[in-house]
């Protein structure tokens, strides 16, 4: 799938993964998405480097978990590099 995809991908799963991980981030919504859309990114890399990311041509689920999981990742990261 393009980069293009997963950037879309990433702005959806930057807000599902902020409502799975409410909390205050700072940086509002703009960073959630900008964070959504690194981890779409990594998580599809990931993916398609560990052999089960496949061949994707357009929007399904797998994709779609693959994007949130990897926003959720990039999240806590976040998180964890914020706090100090």
């Amino acid at each position: 799938m393009g980069i293009l995809a997963w950037i879309v991908f990433g702005l959806i799963a930057g807000v599902i993964a902020k409502l799975i991980m409410p909390g205050r981030d700072g940086g509002g919504f703009i960073l959630t998405c900008l964070l959504g859309i690194v981890g779409a990114v990594v998580g599809g890399w990931l993916a398609t480097a560990l052999g089960f990311g496949g061949d994707v041509t357009g929007f399904d689920f797998h994709s779609f978990i693959v994007a949130v999981i990897g926003a959720i990742v990039v999240l806590a990261l976040f998180r964890m590099l914020r706090r100090g």
